[in-house]
């Protein structure tokens, strides 16, 4: 598993998993709408909805593992453009584990923890998703579609935060970028998750994909909390004044789309598969600060290259 293609490598997940893998296997990275420039992986440009391209890129590739990562992800978009949302999130998942499936290539493909409503939570793998936004039940055919096709996949349910490109991509960036400019936020009390920092979720994915194992995992943080405590917990670890981040109900947060309140997954399946003790939320929040230090979130956006 030496030839590693990495989709979305423009995005959060893609960059940081491109860079990281980049050390010890050939990696190739695919952008749709940016170029990277600088970056210690080989780069393509492709859209993977048109007709054929997936199939070209491929057999031009080679790759022996697939870590499928584009995604139409930005959820109120999905609400306004529900067509394009299916195509991305959807069928090209769909198309590409097929590809994989007949050349005997290993998938990893990337879903979500928002196919359950969040009305309990502690969802295991086996419990039935009720997605409520476009974005979530796109995805969730995606997952359907991605195991129909390719029976050996791993598809695996995230929720994660880091340092993106453009420094706009996470959850923690949010609340950095507004924290440390003295900006008053809103935090969700009412909304609880397993965030986990991207580079663990990047270190897991692989293992998994290294693995001998198939199907359905969910791949977050084993420790939950609600968007108010996170937001928090990031002005804890930068010296930021938390009462800048008033504590609100999700109801009140002029969103377009619906959100699930309760994202809380269990991942006793991961940890019994991989026979490891799994990352919490505070090792995630250290090292997203320790990355703050190194100077990584600048070094990032010097890899991103607009297109014209």
């Amino acid at each position: 598993m030496n030839r590693l293609l990495v989709t979305g490598a423009s995005g959060l997940l893609g960059i940081n998993l491109a860079l990281r893998e980049s050390a010890h296997r050939d990696v190739i990275g695919v952008t749709h709408s940016h170029s990277l420039t600088g970056v210690p992986f080989n780069v393509r440009q492709v859209n993977l909805t048109a007709d054929g391209a997936i199939a070209r890129m491929i057999e031009e590739i080679r790759p022996d593992v697939v870590i499928h990562c584009a995604a139409m992800a930005d959820i109120d978009s999905c609400e306004k453009q529900p067509e394009q949302a299916e195509l991305v999130n959807s069928v090209v998942p769909g198309v590409l584990a097929d590809i994989c499936d007949k050349q005997d290539i290993r998938l990893v493909h990337l879903s979500t923890d928002a196919v359950f409503d969040g009305t309990r939570g502690d969802y295991l793998e086996t419990d039935s998703p009720h997605p409520l936004s476009v974005y979530a039940q796109t995805k969730l055919k995606g997952e359907q579609a991605v195991l129909d096709a390719c029976p050996d996949a791993i598809v695996a349910r995230v929720n994660f935060y880091g340092w993106s490109l453009t420094g706009k991509r996470s959850l923690a960036e949010f609340f950095y970028n507004n924290l440390s400019a003295g900006h008053t936020v809103n935090g969700f009390t009412d909304v609880e998750f397993c965030p986990l920092f991207v580079n663990h979720l990047a270190d897991l994915l692989m293992s998994l994909a290294d693995s001998y194992h198939t199907g359905l995992f969910h791949v977050v943080s084993p420790v939950s909390l609600s968007k108010y405590e996170f937001g928090c917990r990031i002005a804890n670890a930068f010296g930021f004044d938390d009462h800048l981040i008033n504590p609100v109900s999700v109801k009140n947060g002029g969103l377009v789309a619906r959100r699930s309140p309760k994202l809380t997954l269990n991942t006793d399946k991961l940890k019994d598969a991989l026979q490891i003790v799994l990352p919490g939320v505070e090792e995630g929040i250290h090292a997203f600060f320790e990355q703050y230090l190194t100077g990584f979130p600048r070094k990032l956006q010097e890899y991103l290259k607009r297109s014209e």
